[in-house]
């Protein structure tokens, strides 16, 4: 016996945290087990802790499987993959990493409307191609200088885009479920809002609350001329919705960064010159990813040494 409290690891860790979490505790990696129900009624009364990501999450049914669960640390600042509720009901905390990514998230979400509105990637193509020398300069595209940019959930990244536009003569509006103590207009009206927004960048959580917040009333809203750029959640935006918009023309142009159906995304975007395609990198770089790792394992070391954690999420404030 090790005396180490056992925790499950759903998804990959990096090296770096492997050999942290190695040395506090016993790992089950779940991914790992050829028989997850065999694993379960063998182990899953041990264990007390369990590391996950935005993306796996922790299924109810997993979670009901581990009656003496204490602690949920996620590497992800989203934690819609997870009943933080029910977690809380049973007095498991659950943490996330927010804060340490918000720099690269508001930088990914100014890029994407860059790369739209001045054609970065045809740009990119059209040299490669050797069209510029064979048929002269590439057509003239829209500046970001000056334009009004609406803000779709006016959080932690949301302030940091905000921040971030001042640089361009930005008239900075948003919606969010209530207004701030902020120098920007608040819309109520998140159609009203798009009316009134040359770019729109969605930042807000996911969940049940925001599905399909961006649909067909509010892509209309924002126009022929009007810019798209989602970084928060693919369920946030209605999909098929943003297709058909673009293949209309009813929409300018997209720049996304998260899919309904991750990794899956719709075909039909894929030759489209007006529109940005990301696979999920908001905040993946080097420095940010180890930021994200630490705080998981801080998460979980603080929990076990005097039962309180650096960043529960808001429905678990009150544990510890």
């Amino acid at each position: 016996m090790t005396g180490k409290p056992d925790l499950l690891v759903i998804g990959g860790v990096t090296e770096r945290m492997m050999d942290r979490l190695t040395a506090e505790f016993t790992i089950h990696a779940l991914y790992d087990q050829p028989d997850e129900a065999a694993f379960l009624a063998a182990h899953g009364a041990a264990i007390t802790a369990v590391l996950t990501n935005g993306h796996d999450g922790l299924r109810p049914g997993l979670m009901a499987a581990l009656p003496n669960l204490k602690i949920v640390s996620s590497y992800g600042v989203g934690y819609d993959a997870i009943d933080a509720t029910a977690a809380a009901d049973r007095g498991i905390v659950v943490t996330h990493t927010p804060n340490v990514l918000n720099d690269e998230v508001a930088n990914t979400a100014l890029l994407l409307w860059f790369a739209v509105s001045r054609r970065l990637v045809p740009h990119d193509a059209y040299v490669r191609a050797g069209r510029w020398q064979a048929e002269g300069n590439a057509p003239l595209t829209r500046s970001v200088q000056g334009r009004t940019v609406g803000i779709v959930g006016l959080g932690r990244i949301g302030q940091a885009i905000a921040d971030r536009l001042a640089a361009f003569d930005s008239t900075v509006i948003y919606h969010s479920r209530n207004a701030k103590d902020v120098p920007y207009r608040y819309y109520a009206d998140l159609s009203e809002m798009a009316a009134d927004s040359d770019v729109l960048i969605c930042i807000t959580p996911g969940g049940a609350g925001t599905k399909h917040l961006i649909d067909k009333d509010v892509i209309d809203a924002l126009g022929p001329e009007g810019i798209l750029v989602n970084v928060s959640r693919g369920s946030v935006v209605d999909e098929a919705a943003l297709v058909q918009a673009l293949q209309d023309g009813r929409l300018g142009g997209a720049g996304l960064d998260v899919f309904e159906e991750e990794p899956r995304v719709p075909a039909e975007l894929f030759g489209m010159d007006n529109v940005v395609l990301q696979p999920h990198v908001g905040s993946a770089t080097h420095e940010t990813r180890q930021a994200m790792g630490d705080l998981t394992c801080d998460n979980l070391s603080q929990w076990f040494r005097d039962g309180t954690t650096i960043t529960p999420v808001p429905e678990c404030r009150n544990i510890g």
